[in-house]
């Protein structure tokens, strides 16, 4: 009954008028920056910052919200009809959805993707209503030793799944904890590693970071290795599936949003291994797999029901724990800060109304997408013509006037340039720069949780690991990182980032 009345709360906010436009603003962004590939929802949420600054919370999170799972709707459009993934969660669709629009099944691959993308998504949204009260409860009986060891986890498992060499992920991660740690110490006050530069004293820009990482740093990059873009010259076909289709898909459908909801929570999971992992499992369980890269329904079903389980279920450790689990959910709570709202499990209790109607916008604006994504979809492969070269001069202004709008002052526009420069040469030495925003954001919190629970053991390091559930968490870590360092596992690894 409690949480019915909780969902109550929640629809009474989402559907409030200024709710439902923000919630139709994300989606629409979402798709667009989705089909438009090297785009991304990190870099589009980045530049979309400043702008959370002047509008209440609740339509702040649920702007970029819609932003994020519309990107996985748009990047299937791409896979299929171009082979080419507009978000890389999509990068699996290419295999199967492609090969079925070439035989112009295009129409059925689309539809496939739209409905198993909403049936997951509000499966989604009921797991996410559901397992975040009791984890809320869970976190509030937790000190400091063991928010430290959640932590600690949370940042080597996006490390761990980080593209590219584990070392050069953690030695990214390392530097971003020293950046976030830049500013007055948080116990006494004294300034450090600021260089005597006053305007360091508050700590380096969120938003300038951000936006000169991810926003400038990674359209450039696109701007230097432009795609070919050819639409397929097949039919799209009937965009309704027949009976038979349903009953392939509808298992596959499935498995994907258990697969998707499960790898979600996961820190380090979300969208992008969601659909691997479904793929794999639907190739292994097929009767022929041979079919499998040759136009097979269920290798669209799975995959896109599976990324879009994945991108809402990243929700929970960020609303509950206040922990982000990949670098979206490190924006999501870079604009809760910016709003002066500190993440954690308070705000399931400070701030339900915000808790609960960001999960309710999660069905409205899923069933917005579905709505959206199949009568516009010769509008969408038209605007792939626009050339970057067009696009990058409004970005770059975009970012100058939103890193000023945010700092004030036109320090944070030097900000925004060196942190360009340095995404820059991140990209281009083969780093993967995500490491470096989620170090960024959870070093004062880490540093915080750790210093608090040193006090607190009077000096005692092994305070982490004599009380039960931090030992547990920092041993789940552990196994982690020697996993991932096995040989063969790194090795099949690596084999999936260059697939």
């Amino acid at each position: 009954m409690e949480l019915f009345q909780h969902l109550e709360l929640g629809l009474s906010v989402a559907l409030a008028s200024q709710n439902i436009m923000y919630c139709f603003l994300g989606v629409l962004m979402g798709t667009l920056i989705g089909v438009l590939p090297g785009i991304g929802p990190v870099a589009t949420i980045a530049l979309l910052l400043p702008i959370t600054y002047g509008v209440p919370p609740e339509s702040a999170l649920v702007l970029l919200a819609g932003i994020y799972y519309g990107a996985q709707y748009g990047g299937s459009t791409t896979a299929i009809l171009l082979s080419l993934p507009g978000e890389s969660s999509a990068a699996v669709t290419v295999l199967d959805g492609y090969q079925m629009a070439q035989q112009g099944r295009a129409g059925a691959a689309l539809a496939t993707a739209a409905l198993g993308s909403f049936f997951a998504g509000t499966v989604a949204t009921f797991v996410i209503a559901l397992a975040s009260p009791p984890l809320t409860k869970l976190a509030m009986s937790f000190g400091s030793a063991e928010y430290f060891s959640l932590m600690v986890l949370g940042l080597l498992g996006a490390v761990s799944l980080a593209s590219g060499s584990v070392l050069r992920a953690i030695t990214m991660a390392v530097l971003g904890i020293l950046l976030g740690l830049v500013g007055q110490d948080v116990y006494t006050g004294v300034t450090r590693m600021t260089m005597d530069i006053p305007e360091l004293m508050d700590g380096v820009s969120f938003s300038a970071l951000a936006m000169g990482i991810f926003g400038l740093g990674e359209v450039v990059r696109n701007l230097r290795s432009p795609e070919e873009r050819t639409v397929t010259k097949s039919s799209i076909g009937r965009l309704m599936l027949s009976w038979q289709e349903i009953k392939q898909i509808a298992m596959p459908v499935v498995r994907g949003t258990g697969i998707g909801s499960v790898l979600g929570v996961l820190p380090g999971g979300g969208s992008l291994l969601s659909s691997f992992v479904s793929y794999t499992t639907e190739r292994k369980m097929a009767k022929d797999p041979s079919r499998f890269g040759k136009g097979a329904i269920e290798g669209v079903a799975g995959p896109e029901s599976a990324n879009n389980a994945g991108a809402q279920t990243s929700f929970i450790p960020m609303l509950t724990l206040g922990i982000p689990s990949n670098p979206v959910m490190a924006m999501m709570i870079g604009a809760l800060i910016i709003q002066g709202i500190t993440p954690g499990p308070n705000v399931i209790n400070e701030r339900p109304e915000l808790f609960w109607g960001v999960i309710a916008s999660m069905w409205l604006g899923n069933l917005m997408l579905v709505v959206l994504n199949l009568p516009l979809i010769g509008v969408w492969v038209r605007l792939l013509t626009v050339p970057y070269r067009f696009l990058f001069p409004a970005i770059v202004g975009f970012c100058c006037i939103g890193v000023f709008s945010v700092t004030n002052s036109g320090f944070g526009l030097y900000v925004l340039l060196v942190a360009f420069i340095f995404g820059f040469i991140v990209w281009e030495l083969d780093c993967e720069p995500a490491p470096l925003l989620l170090g960024f954001l959870l070093g004062p919190m880490l540093e915080e949780n750790f210093r608090r629970a040193m006090l607190l053991a009077h000096g005692e390091i092994g305070t982490f690991v004599v009380r039960p559930i931090s030992a547990g968490i920092l041993l789940v870590a552990v196994v982690m990182i020697l996993i991932v360092a096995l040989p063969n596992v790194r090795k099949s690894r690596n084999e999936v980032f260059v697939e």
